[in-house]
């Protein structure tokens, strides 16, 4: 089984770091990295540091490449771009990705499995979920800071869900903490109703998710945020569960003091961030289905000043 990883950041370094550890000298499965610049450099000489809450290790993966054709066809990927780079790695990678192919999106947002498919029409393409706080310390370093870990994956058949079992065995014995679903689409807005809005209001106010959950007004915000995000889904014919914002809430609490989330960290760095899958599709969603979100329309409008 040939298994690639699209994109070798916080969540790619650490689910490709625990596959690559686990495969390193396996006859069946091949774990091949995709990465690029001084990252994709210092992997290819030193293997992919990790530093987690499990352990400090090394993984070094059958091929680290940026290159389609060293590359090979996959049999599974796991995309872990950054939302705004999805569509543009899928086309790259294209070649890599075949009828028999899985392709499994593990992005922030509700939507990657749909963008996949207007990419990669050839393809198998169900969708995935991570909870994880993770980021490159720097080149060839992935450090996990927090989160349960969890990845799921899966359809909304319960049928077809099943025919991905194989892929669940990989992921256990890679000792990842992996759950298969048929209820993906609950799962994906389930994380989006803590991402959308933590996202959206830590790289509004610069202010960790410590720092949100002991100040009132921001905490009481925080929520009603959340209630747009539920309102949204329910439109989409997504229903979330009757304490899912009572859970989501309890999560802002659960997680260290200073952590920040990787919409803020971009916002602060300069960098692109992921606005458009997470504020501004709400905002797009919500005119679109007749909701109101005119609390993310307000940071919306804020963020894209």
């Amino acid at each position: 089984m040939r298994i690639g990883i699209v994109g070798i950041g916080g969540v790619g370094g650490y689910y490709g770091g625990k596959l690559a550890g686990e495969y390193e000298r396996s006859e069946e499965h091949e774990i091949i990295f995709i990465a690029r610049g001084e990252h994709l450099k210092t992997i290819q000489k030193n293997g992919l540091q990790l530093f987690t809450r499990e352990g400090d290790y090394v993984a070094r993966p059958k091929i680290a490449t940026d290159n389609p054709d060293e590359a090979g066809i996959f049999d599974v990927v796991f995309f872990c771009t950054k939302s705004y780079s999805l569509e543009s790695s899928a086309k790259e990678f294209s070649a890599c990705i075949n009828k028999n192919t899985v392709v499994i999106p593990l992005l922030n947002g509700v939507n990657s499995a749909e963008r996949l498919r207007n990419v990669l029409p050839q393809a198998t393409v169900i969708g995935g979920s991570v909870y994880i706080i993770s980021h490159i310390e720097k080149s060839g370093i992935i450090k996990q800071e927090g989160g349960a870990c969890k990845l799921t994956f899966g359809s909304d058949d319960q049928e077809s869900a099943k025919k991905y079992s194989y892929i669940l065995d990989i992921l256990l014995q890679a000792k990842i903490n992996a759950v298969l679903t048929d209820k993906i689409s609950e799962v994906l807005w389930t994380k989006y109703l803590l991402m959308c809005p933590l996202g959206s209001l830590t790289a509004a106010t610069g202010k960790t998710y410590g720092a949100i959950w002991e100040d009132s007004l921001l905490r009481k915000k925080a929520s009603d945020m959340m209630l747009e995000v539920v309102a949204v889904a329910k439109a989409h014919q997504v229903n979330l569960s009757e304490d899912a914002v009572d859970k989501a809430m309890e999560m802002i609490g659960s997680f260290g003091y200073n952590s920040k989330t990787s919409m803020q960290l971009d916002f602060e760095k300069g960098r692109q961030t992921e606005i458009d899958a997470l504020t501004a599709y709400l905002c797009k969603a919500g005119r679109e289905s007749g909701v109101p979100t005119p609390l993310h329309d307000e940071i919306y409008a804020q963020l894209k000043q």
